[in-house]
């Protein structure tokens, strides 16, 4: 395979799944983990994306900024988070989780609807900062360098001590049979803790997500209330998620 179509392929899904490790892209593109490293660090030096320790994050994910030019599929994130505002009422105590995606959310809510948002999320507490109407309350703890959130064990310990109405979360991967995934242990928990403090879930995710598995779960597919994509809820590509007892917005 040619530099370039490496190059292609490693920036695809490093924009879809905003974090990537090297040893997947290095076995899916069937080339060393050294070829793969270098590839990174030239896309690096290109500043295409942010080479980190043992894998890569894209631009949009780690560089905060109202009007941030980096994020993949804003058009469809922008959609999604539409869809997601329908759903909030006046006097709401709501969840929102990191990632591009719930950023997107925190910036479509109405400056005059009245709330109180929690959030684990750096750049979603800054968003939400410029509403008048919302008391944010940010849980604090260890601060993941790469994802922006907090995580570990006070992160725990502060969700564990609260009850909102709507917890917001993104995923990086999503399918109807092995459920949510992400290839980060940390997030995971942090996650599963969200979903526990939410009396419902909602799932934030771009359709191209779909049908893509990773190596820790998050919860079966079950265990999340509503899914809101950017597509029509008939149409084709949810079939398989239509059988579980989830709400398709």
């Amino acid at each position: 395979m040619l530099k370039e179509e490496r190059f292609r392929v490693i920036l695809n899904e490093v924009a879809l799944h905003n974090r990537v490790l090297l040893t997947d892209i290095a076995e899916s593109l069937d080339v060393s983990i050294d070829t793969i490293r270098r590839d990174v660090k030239e896309l690096d030096a290109e500043q295409k994306l942010r080479k980190v320790h043992g894998g890569a994050i894209s631009l949009g994910f780690v560089n905060f900024n109202p009007k941030n030019q980096n994020i993949y599929a804003i058009e469809e994130k922008t959609k999604i988070a539409e869809k997601a505002v329908s759903l909030l009422k006046e006097g709401s105590v709501l969840l929102i989780d990191g990632g591009t995606t719930c950023v997107e959310l925190a910036r479509a809510i109405p400056h005059e609807l009245q709330l109180t948002c929690f959030t684990l999320s750096l750049p979603v507490a800054l968003e939400l900062l410029t509403k008048p109407n919302i008391q944010v309350i940010f849980i604090g703890g260890q601060l993941s360098r790469d994802a922006q959130i907090a995580i570990g064990a006070n992160a725990m310990h502060n969700l564990s001590g609260i009850t909102v109405d709507y917890g917001f979360i993104g995923t990086g991967y999503v399918d109807a049979v092995y459920g949510l995934t992400e290839f980060d242990w940390d997030i995971v928990q942090v996650k599963k803790a969200v979903i526990k403090a939410s009396k419902k879930t909602i799932l934030l995710s771009i359709s191209e997500k779909l049908n893509s598995n990773h190596r820790y779960k998050t919860c079966d597919v079950s265990a999340i209330n509503t899914m809101i994509t950017e597509l029509d809820p008939d149409n084709n590509a949810l079939i398989s998620f239509k059988n579980q007892d989830i709400q398709l917005l």
